[in-house]
């Protein structure tokens, strides 16, 4: 009789993958609470003591870490001295090992975990039997991801093949792996001071000494920045769990590259910045339109319409859910690829009109995660707290946001106040240097990522001259934003040329009173934030 070891903190389908095995003649051997599971179930369980010839002790610290287990689990099937060993030991053969750790990750999300009861949820006899099992591939099969049950079921009932057999082994020691870099990267956020431990907030970036990263691939990329580029998406590995990009899954469309992916992302971010309902239009990784609405159809004409020569074939991101009319609105031109929370299922069958058109749906709330984000350069990796625009999420009460000023002889207008706020929270995503002009509810000309904010201003009033009434001051009443301080009057001085009657920067310049002079000079309102958001 094959002999199967159950032993499994999350117990999705153990019961139908425990009812399947013991219909294909295996004996079950199982611990703690999967023992009672199963039986609970009906099913003929041994439990691990019986097995060993020890109970479990020490609170569960001690079970399974027995030669009566590991033995079985160990032996080569192809030398005879192994099975020698087991003969004379009394000890019988393991074929297939199904296990899953202590949920250790949800221990350590949550702040309110004591260190002491941390370290109970650090596994060790799991980790112990899934190595093992992993080790001899060849002569047993190891389970990790109740979503495989029914593939090795499947798999047992045709022979399993080595490939089968491989990919699980590979996939049982890349759980391990997560398992372990959650510890490790967990403990660098604890510190001990007079014999007491503490963990650092949850939300406090960690730089420890070393970072283990787990990558899973997702897909292979149609190409990466250019076709002769192969590329490939994939997701941290954290433990089993994914979230953000990780989690997204793929409604329709046309394969993905590497630059729908980016695209995607910088459309996010800046989606994700409003509670009220909002729409972006990206193009390479810049936004050329961004809009708050009644609701997302509304956003979304509006975010398209800020230039809808550059919106065509964009990149969108609603942070609302899709439906009927804003889908209608979406296939009325075109449009690369969308991000959304969630689709309405009546609108599925809209956005299906454009089958090539990519459609991504993911968990905003998720993408709104994350205290720390990774980058490579050249041999090496970067990494930094995340940026997001805190200082900017209230809307005006009549009181100036913690660090900002207005260092001008007149002051903004509500109606100044609640676009700078809005212009604010999106010139952060934009490439640096950039000056961009908006009104309180969508953007009106950007410019983006040039080397002298004059230069931005300059790109910016190109763009508005197409549409203008007033070609010699076609941002006329607006106000801007620049993500990082004017380093001389010339370009506050092209910001009043172009018809803008307040701007926020942060301030901090040298120079900053000459650039506070001009201001009062054109009679604009500036607001100085006391904070910079480069992008590059």
């Amino acid at each position: 009789m094959p002999r199967a070891l159950l032993s499994v903190s999350d117990k999705t389908g153990i019961v139908e993958l425990g009812t399947a095995l013991a219909a294909r003649g295996f004996e079950l051997v199982s611990t703690g609470g999967t023992a009672r599971t199963l039986a609970d179930a009906g099913l003929p369980v041994v439990n691990v003591s019986d097995i060993t010839g020890f109970p479990e002790m020490m609170d569960g610290r001690v079970k399974t870490l027995h030669p009566a287990l590991h033995g079985g689990i160990l032996a080569r099937r192809d030398r005879e001295d192994d099975l020698a060993a087991l003969r004379t030991h009394g000890i019988g053969l393991v074929d297939l090992v199904v296990v899953n750790l202590y949920p250790f990750v949800k221990a350590a999300s949550n702040p309110a975990t004591r260190f002491d009861a941390l370290v109970e949820e650090i596994d060790i006899g799991g980790p112990s039997m899934v190595r093992a099992a992993a080790k001899n591939f060849r002569g047993v099969l190891v389970v990790v991801d109740p979503g495989d049950y029914a593939s090795l079921v499947d798999a047992i009932d045709a022979g399993p093949t080595l490939a089968f057999r491989f990919e699980l082994m590979r996939k049982a020691l890349a759980h391990t792996a997560a398992y372990d870099t959650a510890i490790s990267q967990t403990l660098a956020t604890v510190s001990i001071t007079d014999d007491r431990f503490e963990r650092a907030a949850p939300d406090a970036a960690a730089f420890p000494s070393s970072v283990t990263l787990g990558l899973d691939k997702v897909r292979d990329l149609r190409y990466g920045e250019n076709p002769h580029q192969k590329a490939a998406w994939y997701k941290v590995r954290n433990a089993g769990q994914t979230s953000g990009f990780g989690a997204a899954s793929i409604l329709q469309g046309r394969e993905l590259s590497y630059t729908n992916l980016l695209d995607i992302d910088a459309a996010a971010r800046i989606a994700i910045e409003f509670t009220e309902p909002a729409a972006v239009v990206v193009k390479h990784t810049n936004p050329c339109g961004v809009a708050i609405g009644r609701g997302a159809a509304d956003a979304y004409v509006r975010a398209r319409e800020a230039d809808s020569l550059a919106a065509f074939g964009g990149i969108v991101a609603i942070n609302r859910r899709i439906d009927v009319a804003t889908a209608e609105a979406i296939v009325s031109t075109f449009i690369e690829a969308v991000i959304v929370p969630a689709v309405d299922e009546e609108a599925r069958a809209v956005l299906a009109k454009k089958a090539n058109m990519r459609v991504v749906v993911a968990d905003f709330d998720a993408l709104r995660s994350g205290a720390v984000e990774y980058r490579t350069i050249l041999g090496a990796m970067l990494a930094q707290e995340r940026d997001f625009v805190a200082e900017a999420q209230s809307p005006w009460s009549g009181e100036l946001p913690e660090g900002f000023r207005v260092p001008t002889k007149r002051q903004p207008t509500a109606a100044e106040w609640n676009a700078l706020r809005f212009a604010w929270r999106i010139c952060a995503h934009v490439k640096s240097n950039t000056v961009i002009f908006t009104d309180d509810q969508k953007t009106l000309a950007i410019g983006a990522g040039q080397m002298s904010r004059v230069d931005s201003v300059n790109v910016a009033v190109m763009k508005a001259r197409a549409s203008a009434v007033d070609p010699l001051m076609p941002l006329a009443g607006s106000v801007a934003a620049s993500d990082a301080f004017f380093p001389f009057r010339d370009g506050l001085d092209a910001v009043a040329a172009a018809g803008a009657t307040a701007v926020v920067q942060p301030g901090g310049s040298v120079r900053d009173n000459d650039v506070i002079a001009a201001a009062d000079e054109h009679n604009l309102a500036m607001v100085f934030t006391g904070r910079r958001h480069f992008r590059h």
